[in-house]
């Protein structure tokens, strides 16, 4: 039940957070009804793009078996305030419905609950894919298979196994510039940002 209440919690918070990022500019300027229309028609892409993200990813929100099934495989262990990623190889470009990346939290014992969605460009997007996006960065890395990274920015010199964990070399890639979407999860940050401070009671699972 906890888990639930998170989901629908989680929902709420980040419809309101959305709305709260694009009305506060409009407040900002005294008697300009022209900005204050603009940031409602931003709040209703906003609201209609995070519905169709959640209808979308509703299948893995607590059912990682799921995800891995339709081709998310590992690509980080715990990253703290932020989760354990996953990556659909066969995801590309930008579509609200079809995260590239899913970010969960090790909540229990075999439960696992969806956080945030993610995206990777190679630089920032001129356009924001999703109003007023916000964006973090991912330096160049190797990475293994059984989700463990090496930062390198150069992929000749990735080793063919972790020397700490002798997981096989899964993928390299370059830096990259990454957007949080956490429509699973309540974050006071902000739905863009890079981390979480709620989910950190799950930061040792």
């Amino acid at each position: 039940m906890r888990i639930k209440h998170l989901v629908r919690y989680g929902a709420v918070l980040a419809v309101a957070v959305g709305l709260a990022v694009w009305m506060v500019p409009a407040w900002g300027q005294a008697g300009s009804s022209s900005k204050t229309v603009k940031a409602t028609s931003y709040n209703g892409v906003l609201i209609k793009d995070l519905a169709a993200a959640r209808k979308a990813t509703a299948k893995y929100a607590t059912n990682l078996n799921r995800a891995k099934q339709d081709g998310y495989g590992i690509i980080t262990q715990m990253i703290p305030n932020m989760g354990y990623h996953f990556l659909n190889p066969n995801v590309s470009g930008f579509d609200v419905t079809k995260p590239p990346i899913l970010v969960y939290e090790h909540t229990g014992k075999n439960t696992w609950q969806l956080g945030a969605l993610e995206w990777v460009f190679p630089s920032i997007p001129t356009t924001p894919p999703l109003p007023n996006a916000t964006y973090g960065f991912f330096p160049a890395a190797c990475h293994y298979k059984d989700g463990t990274f090496i930062p390198d920015p150069d992929q000749s010199t990735c080793p063919p196994t972790n020397p700490d964990t002798g997981s096989p070399f899964n993928f390299w890639h370059p830096d990259l510039i990454t957007m949080h979407v956490w429509i699973w999860y309540p974050n006071p940050a902000g739905l863009y940002s890079g981390t979480n401070p709620l989910v950190a009671p799950f930061n040792n699972g």
